[in-house]
């Protein structure tokens, strides 16, 4: 090969640039795209692109007004894909299914015929068996696109023209809302009601410099096309006025009974966004899981009429309790999280309430000036013409004759205009008139179709000049849109709610709260108990095992805050709608698995309060306690004041001793510590002073021997009450407060009981009154409930009376004074036999 053939070696085409920037930039560019090209709404149409390529195609391409036949829906989506959105068939389908559902927009612009999904998450049929068109509505966002009102761009191939942004008449935006995700952002914009949404901007019209707060009391609230409850105004007030918030929404509920009497919750509304199907079957679950109690079964009873979900309750269940409890665990109740990110000049931007107004106003105003200027062009050129047509009918017989004497239209044309001082478009049209034209008829309908023009043109420029008289023209086809369009709100407004409150959620029911000594907790309605007069032998209060026995009782309300102090000088915290309900001869649940309580630990008192939460209520009250070996320690109840979980130390316990009572008090009080061999003593309160949580404290009594305290009462000064001790072998006494004299902390105290063979040691001092009963336990598991009236007032040194029978071998186990209830009608005056006895039943 010559040197003059040889080739020489190509230049290299490899561009070496940095792997960083290149994604960088390529990314960037990609997220823009995303941005402005599919996820967000332009804040003057409220339109993402897909859907208003959609609606152009239907009206301008297929010309399928909502007067026009339906047309299939493949026809209309191949049209879309092929001409403007060429980003897959499923994507223009799903975006035109979606603004024919009544339940997904608020105001639907596409009148479907078909199957196009359902409530309950169905998909549509495939495009091949829907047909659609537009609704009614959708002509007024098209209204005036062919009049030069919005700027038109080059399609994807630069084939075809489409329209930028939309003309609507419709607010969109606000009336059917928007949710996309972008990259870096997204939008998630409620719907509202039209006729709110118009009066809110013939307002804004009307004073441009209108807050927020104003237009709210036309905007009151997003209006879900599922209609429903807003729950709460909080969360709307802060969306309206910064775009942000969250709202909650419930379902509409109401309270019906079956024909057998039962009380059954029927859903008629859900929330928005809520697939009815998907709920229902969660519902269903949490019953089959025990998650939710109260309810036997759960139906959907929904047709084409509307929504009806019917929750039949069991026979004593509380409806508003479990309807609560739905709220809480079920889609019953769900939030919507406002987010108004739109597009402002291709420029994602948060916008509120007026934001989104003032932008609607100013795409209308400039939709109407350019309309305008369409107009008066038009009506110039119209009214142009005409001029000309006049001056020929003036001058007719001359004009025919310059017309038949040229040899060629454009001779024609030519000599008209020299001879007249025609345009060429005047020319034109006399050229083309007809011989009708020169009837009289047909000239008078010339002249008056002249003067109309003339008073159309004067009436443009006038509107042209007058930025008021544009404005003025939005507010009233917004009005009208109203008048056309508007309907009544179907989604209710709750202006008061507070934060979910666990107790909204359970009866404020007094319970009586057992432990037992090998520690099982439940509770159970106070009214499982009756009462029964002195001597009787008592009704089976636990299914416990035969080496186990109540050890604790008290009763409180459900909405309480139960304070559980260990053995070991430790605190807890529980609610008691949180304690496992059981029934009156249930076992219980052991207290490991409701509190973290050490193994090795046991519940030694407890004590319930209502107000943690109240500051003043926790300085100034106290928790007094005291340990076995008589030591006792004082503490503000404000150190109890923050639940944790895993408990706190409340008491320092020495080794070999162990946490025996704890008490509330208001700081005043005189405290009674009674020991198991029958001595007591009695002091102030202020003797002792208040010292940290972790602290020992000090002696109360001083005890000897095996001795040991067995209770405390701390009694308050306005207490007129008495004090109730009670021995292991039933025998119990009440003797009046002055018969213990005041004595300085730390003596040994003075006799309380006469205790001998016969009464037992002493295991329990109580506080009571005429009003109060006692709650006997035995430790056989027996309980009796009998009125501390009965119990006869003795002397501080002697051995009582009997208060129960107890049978071979049994014994007191615990002691609780509980406020006095109603003797139920029909009780008898003697003994209920245990149930045990009688193979699980009572008699009576």
């Amino acid at each position: 090969m010559s040197e003059e053939t040889k080739e020489t070696p190509a230049e290299p085409r490899i561009i070496r640039i940095n792997i960083e920037e290149e994604m960088k930039t390529a990314y960037i560019d990609y997220s823009m795209s995303v941005i402005v090209s599919r996820a967000l709404p332009d804040v003057r149409d409220g339109l993402k692109p897909v859907h208003r390529r959609i609606l152009f195609d239907m009206s301008n391409e297929l010309n399928l007004y909502s007067d026009k036949p339906h047309r299939k829906s493949a026809r209309i989506v191949g049209d879309v894909l092929g001409k403007f959105h060429p980003h897959g068939d499923r994507s223009v389908y799903f975006a035109m299914v979606r603004m024919a559902q009544p339940w997904a927009m608020r105001y639907p612009l596409v009148d479907g015929q078909g199957n196009f999904g359902s409530m309950d998450g169905d998909s549509p049929a495939a495009m091949r068996y829907t047909e659609a068109r537009m609704r009614k509505i959708a002509d007024e966002v098209m209204a005036d696109i062919g009049k030069n009102t919005v700027e038109f761009v080059n399609n994807f191939d630069d084939t075809l023209q489409e329209p930028s942004v939309l003309p609507t008449r419709i607010p969109l935006l606000l009336v059917n809302g928007s949710s996309g995700i972008a990259v870096g952002m997204a939008t998630n914009m409620p719907p509202h009601n039209l006729s709110e949404v118009c009066d809110a901007i013939a307002a804004y019209i009307d004073n441009p410099d209108i807050e927020v707060s104003e237009l709210a009391k036309y905007v009151k609230a997003p209006d879900f096309p599922t209609g429903g409850i807003i729950y709460g105004y909080e969360g709307v007030r802060e969306a309206l006025e910064t775009g942000r918030g969250r709202i909650v929404m419930r379902a509409r509920t109401e309270i019906e009974h079956t024909h057998s009497g039962r009380e059954c919750i029927v859903v008629t509304e859900i929330p928005y966004q809520v697939n009815k199907a998907e709920m229902i079957r969660q519902i269903a679950d949490m019953i089959n899981e025990k998650k939710i109690d109260g309810i036997s079964y759960i139906n959907d009873e929904s047709d084409r009429r509307g929504t009806r979900i019917v929750i039949i309750l069991k026979s004593d269940a509380v409806a508003s309790v479990v309807l609560n409890t739905l709220y809480k665990h079920s889609q019953l109740q769900t939030s919507f999280p406002v987010n108004n990110i739109a597009l402002v000049n291709g420029r994602p931007v948060l916008l509120n309430l007026k934001d989104l107004i003032r932008h609607f106003v100013d795409h209308r105003h400039d939709v109407v000036e350019r309309r305008t200027r369409y107009d008066l062009d038009q009506a110039e050129k119209r009214a142009h013409i005409l001029r000309g047509l006049l001056i020929a009918l003036d001058h007719i017989d001359e004009i025919i004759s310059i017309i038949r004497g040229s040899q060629t239209p454009d001779i024609a044309k030519a000599a008209l205009m020299e001879r007249f001082g025609l345009s060429e478009v005047q020319a034109q049209a006399i050229i083309d008139m007809r011989l009708r034209a020169l009837t009289g008829l047909e000239r008078s309908k010339i002249e008056e179709e002249y003067a109309q023009l003339l008073e159309r043109i004067e009436y443009y420029n006038r509107v042209l000049a007058s930025r008021e008289m544009r404005l003025g023209i939005v507010k009233d086809e917004t009005l009208e849109i109203k008048e056309k369009y508007g309907d009544e709100r179907r989604t209710e407004i709750v202006m008061s709610a507070e934060e979910f409150n666990p107790e909204d959620f359970y009866a404020d029911d007094e319970m009586v709260i057992t432990i037992s000594h090998m520690g099982y907790i439940k509770r159970t309605p106070l009214a499982e108990y009756r009462t029964q007069h002195r001597g009787g032998v008592g009704v089976k209060a636990s299914a416990t095992r035969d080496e186990d026995f109540i050890e604790h009782i008290y009763v409180a309300s459900m909405h309480d805050t139960m304070l559980f102090f260990t053995e070991k000088g430790r605190c807890y915290w529980l609610k008691v709608y949180n304690i496992p309900e059981g029934t009156r001869t249930s076992k219980g649940r052991a207290i490991q698995n409701v509190i973290q309580i050490e193994p090795d630990d046991k519940i030694r008192a407890y004590i319930n309060v209502r107000g943690l939460d109240n500051k003043e209520y926790v300085e100034n009250n106290y928790i007094v306690m005291c340990t076995r070996e008589g030591i006792i320690k004082k503490t503000k109840l404000e150190a109890y004041s923050r639940p944790r979980q895993n408990g706190v130390n409340a008491i320092t316990v020495k080794e070999g001793d162990q946490l025996i009572d704890a008490n509330l008090t208001s700081g005043r009080a005189d405290i009674i510590i009674a020991a198991r061999e029958g001595k007591a003593i009695r002091f102030p309160e202020e003797k002792v002073r208040p010292i940290g949580r972790t602290g020992a404290g000090v002696r109360a009594i001083t005890i000897e021997g095996d001795d040991r305290v067995v209770g405390m009462i701390c009694m308050e000064p306005e207490s007129a009450n008495d004090i109730l001790v009670l021995s292991e072998n039933g025998y119990g006494k009440r003797t009046d407060l002055d018969a213990y004299r005041t004595t300085n902390r730390g003596g040994k105290g003075v006799k309380t009981m006469q205790v001998t063979e016969k009464t037992g040691k002493v295991v329990s001092i109580q506080s009571v009154s005429d009003e109060y009963d006692l709650m006997i336990i035995t430790r056989n598991g027996t309980a009796i409930r009998t009125a501390a009236s009965d119990i006869r007032l003795a002397g501080r040194a002697t051995q009582g009376v009997k208060v129960i029978n107890l049978r071979a071998g049994d014994s007191i186990a615990s002691v609780m004074a509980v406020p006095k209830s109603e003797e139920p009608e029909g009780e008898s005056d003697g003994t209920i036999i245990a149930a045990e006895e009688n193979g699980g039943k009572h008699e009576e």
